[in-house]
């Protein structure tokens, strides 16, 4: 039987280059092809799904990629965001053209790099869109869920009115700040972010615990083992709405639980490059991504069998949700959100 309250779901792909999951990364001329086979969302699209593609540099300055995107905008209403890959997106350096860096990095992390450095790539990346788009881009993610709080009023200065950089749960056991953000604190439905003079909104994914007091005792652990602790416990003590990495039972699960809770909107999300055969090494050929495929539209017809679904791109969401969504105060240092009250 059917809830009564409606369940919003936004449905998003990373859309980007193919070679991303072999622990290199490369930085000049990535290659594009996967975007050719976004037609696999056809299904997706006929059982209502109205998605948000985020974006890359490398696929909004691609003529072939572009022609796909704008097919799929103009004729199943999705939104177009940008996606930023700070390794590859120009300038690769402020001083010089950056001949003298590798092809490839092996490691990436964002809160390494100058403030100058970002805000000219994030200015590279919304130009780009906004040609593509003879509009502005307004919905934004960040590459690999590296968002700092640092990163938040260069956001803002590109113009994101939606963000969708934050995992919940997730944090490193390290404290560099290189080793990775810390959303552990972050809540599970959408929230306000405020920078500056104005506010962003955020949907982080959707992640929920096993057990509803796991984070809070794992949050109150003090020292390295209390960072240690919680940073496994995305490993062990919580489901995130991820079909790459999860079987039906438990996207059906992380759903049943977050819904139970209180939650409203569900944010599921995955790759371009997975949907391409070969594209990713945990999806070496085609019958692997129909798999996923089948997965992915059999978790959405349970969806509607149970809850009365209203799927949204990221900026229908902002304004369904946004005036009733909170804007809450963080506790310790953290980077889902600006630390401002």
């Amino acid at each position: 039987m059917r809830r009564r309250d409606p369940l919003y779901l936004t449905v998003s792909l990373d859309v980007e280059e193919e070679g991303l999951f072999g622990g290199r990364y490369a930085r000049r001329s990535p290659s594009v092809t996967n975007t050719a086979h976004l037609f696999r969302l056809n299904p997706l699209l006929e059982r209502g799904v109205r998605p948000t593609l985020f974006c890359a540099h490398s696929v909004l300055t691609d003529p072939a990629s572009r022609a796909i995107l704008a097919r799929l905008r103009d004729d199943a209403g999705a939104e177009i965001g940008a996606h930023l890959h700070h390794w590859n997106t120009p300038p690769l350096h402020l001083e010089n053209d950056g001949a003298n860096l590798p092809d490839t990095a092996e490691r990436v992390p964002s809160a390494a790099m100058p403030a100058p450095l970002m805000a000219a790539k994030l200015d590279t990346l919304f130009r780009a869109g906004a040609e593509f788009q003879s509009a502005p881009l307004t919905s934004f993610r960040m590459g690999r869920w590296d968002l700092h709080r640092a990163h938040w009023p260069l956001l803002a200065q590109a113009g994101v009115l939606c963000d969708a950089s934050v995992r919940p749960l997730h944090c490193a056991a390290d404290a560099d700040a290189d080793a990775g953000p810390d959303h552990f604190g972050a809540p599970p439905d959408p929230y306000w972010v405020p920078v500056g003079d104005g506010h962003i909104f955020e949907v982080p994914l959707t992640v929920t615990p096993l057990l509803r007091p796991l984070p809070g005792l794992l949050a109150a652990l003090p020292g390295r083992a209390g960072k240690t602790a919680r940073a496994g416990l995305k490993k062990w003590g919580a489901l995130a709405l991820l079909p790459v990495y999860h079987p039906l039972w438990a996207m059906r699960a992380v759903t049943r639980l977050f819904t139970k809770r209180g939650g409203r909107a569900l944010s599921l999300t995955w790759h371009s490059s997975e949907m391409l055969p070969g594209g990713t090494p945990h999806l070496p050929d085609a019958a692997s991504v129909e798999r996923l495929m089948a997965k992915i539209e059999a978790y959405l017809d349970w969806l509607h069998e149970h809850w009365e679904v209203r799927s949204l791109t990221m900026n229908g969401l902002r304004c369904a949700l946004g005036t009733a969504a909170p804007c809450p105060r963080p506790g310790a240092a953290c980077d889902w959100t600006t630390g401002k009250e």
